[in-house]
């Protein structure tokens, strides 16, 4: 049949009651071409009344009427007949019949109108013709519309996972040879480009949004597969080269590169094995996200040798090799493919998809033959270059287009259609495990399918064999953010599917083979011995290498993990050749490879092996720069070194030791903003070592520590009471550790008494000498170099210790530094002014009267004075009592020294401070101004003339201010 309607019903449920639909759906040649159903619903798929009918046709088709189409019926009735069926049709559908009925009956009764001069009618249920066009139903407006939506979103509420989802659909389209893969490509660019944040994107000349870059990078990618579609016609490649240059004509166009700049090499350059890779960047074409699929115009599989290649699995050189056919096959016999190699992946990945994964194996395997062979001419040549190499250090030779990052993915291609080929599909292979993530895939070994003799190789180890090929490859560093964050991802992607194998004795020899042609590979080995000065960094690779061979071949392993971390030495001197050193701190050489670069030093440092630890902590002393990783790879050191539940592993404990210490002196002089907790980490880690190592920090503090973190962080931590619990120490070993931490408190405050005394005198309390000497070195910075803030803490610290002379003494010293302004009444240091004023009365009248005359040169303020000869003037002093002193217990008179003096300061700094605020006064500050004339009228009759001192200031007041007419009425009114 070609038209199958039905009624599909839904069974009633908690919420919704039973529902019924009516369902259409028209088929041609074995394809769904269209589908109507009453649920109206809208989506890029069918709904699940569409699917039901199909289903119930297909596995019940003996419950299916079949008829005639209702063209033939209709043909088999007389004029009667005719004439009651479609007054019955209408009767039945008046309401929506009638207007069209109505319509096509004036239409046929009208002689010359449009239905007239077409013979015969159409009839929906009578099959296309055999030209016609037929393919499988697609709701265009619909995949636009969701399309749209998704784009709208951003990249936000999961967007991302269904752009995905419809690319998937698209290679689940092509796989399934279903023209409409292409079609519904072609309408997802279109709403890709009319993505309204591409202009705005352009103009701002910011970069494309990562999630959405990456989504622009499978587009541009599943375009070069449709387009080498091998058996596609040459009208629909033509048609869809006009839509791909339109596209990529326009400004708003993504670049491949992902920056609006300099791009790779084009896609039909053989590999050059020359740095022409500073060439002008303006003369490179413009290469967008589509230039690679229309390049893929120029592709086609007439060649006789590719089609032989991927139509047999024996095709193998005759025995006789004729002349020109040499680079057609290996010594084996096997056949090759020359072609620059992310093109042949792109061929690979084009079988893949459009469902001949047959062919892409053969022609995968033909590919693996070329780069086996490539690999040992390389070796060759490196071997004659190899003296003039390493005297120089440095190669000039490198691939400008590298296979891990590139637009294409060749690597990955290669590996998913070796690894497609030996995935054991389990019966409940969708079943998700109970953490809701798939389960990793299972892989088999599946021998190579071939004509020649070597039957030992499987899919399975060429995947891993061509992985590691490409991973190791050496390579120049793209240009651009973009492109380099590609080149990590793609590490990354190919690493995580790399520990989905399960190394077995076949997989585990590929690896080492694979490792000694990577050390051994020179100029063109990402570890070989010689590298290029922009050379993508291995740290990744390196790391999974590691890893991968250390159960199965330690010294290799660490040869590996080794030579890598020699590489990074060896970019940071060629880098350091063309950067300035201040630059290069800031900026490693190549880029972000800090994190990776971790990821190995710290595998090799805790793999375990205690006879390989000296090798591996020098290689990262004498290889790596940077001091936050070396400090990262103390840590990590040191957490494997002191599990919770076992005894520390004393050899790690020291390595950690000994990286923090090289970490300090790094950062001793520089700027860090980690720094303090480095310093905090390092005494940590040497307590866990021991005594030995604390003494050892605390007699070369110098060179590791300045004098405020030694005093304030290493000899305070080193002394504290947790330490000593910590080390179980017996009496000498305490007595040994205060003596080093006194010694550094001295050094320190000698070195830097403004930030160390306090902490020495601290450190040095208890022994005599030690304090005293600290002391002495206080008193000798305090004329010099030590602030009054400085000194007045001190001077309370020693009050707090007992010592009330010496901390007069600091506090006078600290005075002399000391100047307060007649407006500054609310100063910090008018505090530590009224303690050292309090206890200077508290010693006695000789102390009170040495120290009014500093107070009366450095203080100026009327209140703070005032404060000061209230306080005197409450109590008798010499309170504390000193021994060997009398005290009177007489209060003491304000017309007598040493408060006299005090008094007339007082007065003089009422009547300096009337004036100056009377200059600039404001009538909302009267009232104000009349409560501080009152405090003042306070103090002057504390003398003996005080109250016509008063009157005669007031008398002057008026005079002088006599324009503030309001002001003085209001001091006439409180003051007479």
């Amino acid at each position: 049949g070609f038209h199958l309607s039905g009624t599909v019903t839904e069974p009633a449920t908690a919420t919704e009651p039973e529902m019924t639909y009516k369902v259409a759906i028209s088929f041609d040649r074995c394809k769904i071409t269209s589908v109507t159903c009453g649920c109206g619903n809208k989506d890029i798929f069918y709904c699940a009344h569409v699917v039901a009918l199909s289903l119930y046709r297909i596995r019940k088709p003996d419950q299916v009427k079949l008829r005639l189409p209702i063209s033939e019926t209709l043909f088999q009735m007389n004029r009667d007949q005719l004439q009651k069926f479609v007054q019955y049709l209408i009767t039945a559908h008046h309401t929506e019949v009638l207007p069209t009925a109505q319509k096509l009956a004036d239409e046929i009764l009208s002689s010359n109108s449009e239905i007239n001069q077409v013979h015969g009618a159409p009839d929906p249920t009578a099959g296309a013709s055999i030209d016609d066009e037929n393919c499988w139903h697609l709701d265009e407006e619909q995949v636009r519309e969701q399309v749209k939506l998704f784009l709208s979103q951003g990249g936000y509420y999961g967007s991302g996972k269904q752009l995905n989802s419809m690319f998937a659909k698209v290679r689940e389209m092509l796989r399934m040879r279903d023209s409409n893969g292409a079609r519904m490509l072609t309408l997802i660019t279109e709403q890709f480009m009319a993505d309204p944040r591409l202009s705005l994107w352009r103009q701002q000349g910011t970069g494309i949004t990562e999630k959405c870059r990456q989504l622009w990078d499978e587009l541009g990618a599943l375009w070069v597969c449709v387009v080498l579609n091998p058996h596609c016609k040459l009208e629909e490649k033509s048609c869809w080269l006009r839509q791909l240059r339109k596209w990529g004509e326009m400004d708003v166009c993504p670049l491949e590169d992902g920056n609006y700049g300099n791009e790779l090499p084009n896609i039909t350059n053989a590999l050059t094995q020359s740095s022409s890779h500073s060439q002008d960047s303006l003369a490179r074409p413009r290469r967008t996200v589509f230039t690679r699929a229309i390049e893929g115009w120029d592709f086609h599989w007439q060649d006789s040798h590719l089609q032989r290649i991927i139509s047999s699995d024996f095709y193998v050189s005759p025995s006789y090799q004729r002349e020109g056919e040499s680079l057609l096959f290996n010594s084996q016999g096997q056949p090759l493919w020359l072609e620059h190699v992310p093109t042949a992946c792109a061929r690979v990945d084009a079988l893949r998809s459009h469902g001949y994964p047959r062919e892409a194996l053969r022609l995968t395997v033909a590919i693996i033959n070329t780069l086996r062979l490539q690999q040992q001419r390389q070796l060759e040549i490196y071997k004659h270059q190899k003296k003039e190499l390493l005297q120089r250090g440095a190669t000039t030779i490198t691939n400008l287009e590298g296979w891990v990052g590139h637009p294409l993915n060749p690597i990955g291609c290669l590996f998913l259609t070796l690894t497609e080929a030996c995935r054991l599909e389990e019966e409940n292979c969708l079943e998700i495990s109970d953490a809701g993530d798939s389960k990793p895939p299972v892989y088999q070994h599946v021998p190579v399918a071939t004509g020649s003799q070597d039957s030992a190789e499987s899919y399975l180890s060429l995947a891993l064999e061509v992985a590691l090929m490409g991973m190791g490859q050496q390579r120049v560093m793209p240009e651009g953010l973009y492109a380099q964050d590609k080149v990590c991802r793609n590490e990354e992607q190919i690493i995580a599917r790399l520990q989905d194998l399960e190394l077995d004795p076949v997989l585990v020899q590929t690896l080492r083979k694979q490792c000694i042609l990577l050390l051994e590979g020179g100029p063109f080995s990402g570890l070989g011995e010689v590298i290029h000065r922009e050379s993508v960094p291995m740290h990744t690779f390196a790391k999974y290498l590691f890893s991968a061979l250390l159960p199965h071949d330690a010294d290799l392993a660490y040869k590996l993990a080794l030579r890598a971390m020699r590489l990074v030495h060896v970019l940071f001197c060629l880098c350091s050749l063309n950067q300035p050193h201040h630059l290069l701190a800031a900026n490693p050489p190549g880029w972000q490879t800090l994190l990776a670069q971790h990821g190995l030093a710290s595998r090799a440092l805790t793999a375990g092996d205690m006879l390989r630890l000296r090798t591996v902590l020098e290689a990262i002393q004498k290889n790596i720069h940077s001091s936050s990783l070396i400090f990262k790879l103390a840590q990590d050191a040191f957490k494997i070194a002191t599990p919770a539940d076992s005894n520390s592993d004393t050899t790690l404990l020291n390595v950690a030791l000994e990286l923090g210490l090289q970490v300090m002196r790094m950062t001793l002089s520089t700027l860090n903003w980690r720094r303090r907790e480095m310093v905090r980490w390092l005494v940590t880690c040497a307590t866990e070592v021991g005594v030995r190592a604390l003494v050892s920090i605390l007699q070369s503090w110098y060179s590791l520590f300045t004098p405020t973190e030694a005093t304030s962080i290493v000899a305070a931590t080193v002394m504290s009471h947790n330490t000593i619990l910590r080390l179980s120490l017996d009496y000498p070993q305490r007595e040994e550790l205060a003596s080093c931490a006194r010694t550094l408190a001295l050094q320190c405050a000698m070195k830097d008494p403004q930030n160390c005394a306090l902490s020495a005198l601290t450190l040095c309390e208890k022994d005599h000498i030690a304090f005293e000497t600290a002391y002495q070195i206080v008193i000798d910075a305090a004329s010099t170099g030590m602030t009054y803030t400085q000194l007045f803490t001190i001077a309370r610290y020693m009050e707090h210790r007992g010592y009330p002379l010496r901390a007069f003494k600091l506090a006078s010293l600290a005075m002399t530094h000391l100047n307060l302004a007649y407006n500054q009444d609310t100063h910090p240091a008018i505090n530590d002014v009224l303690w050292a004023c309090a206890l200077s009365h508290s010693l006695g009248k000789n102390e009170l009267a040495a120290i009014i005359p500093l107070v009366v040169k450095s203080v100026h303020c009327a209140t703070v004075l005032s404060d000061i000869l209230r306080r005197c003037t409450m109590t008798a002093p010499g309170l504390a009592g000193i021994p060997g002193r009398r005290n009177s217990g007489k209060l003491m008179s304000t017309d007598k020294a040493p408060l006299r003096q005090l008094l007339d300061a007082t007065i003089s700094a009422y009547i300096n401070t009337t004036h100056s605020r009377l200059t600039h006064i404001s009538p909302r500050h009267y009232g104000e101004f009349i409560e501080f004339l009152s405090k003042a009228r306070e103090t002057f009759l504390l003398a003996q003339d005080g109250h016509i001192q008063f009157a005669q200031f007031i008398d002057n007041l008026k005079q002088i201010y006599k324009g503030k007419k309001k002001l003085m009425l209001l001091v006439r009114e409180r003051f007479g």
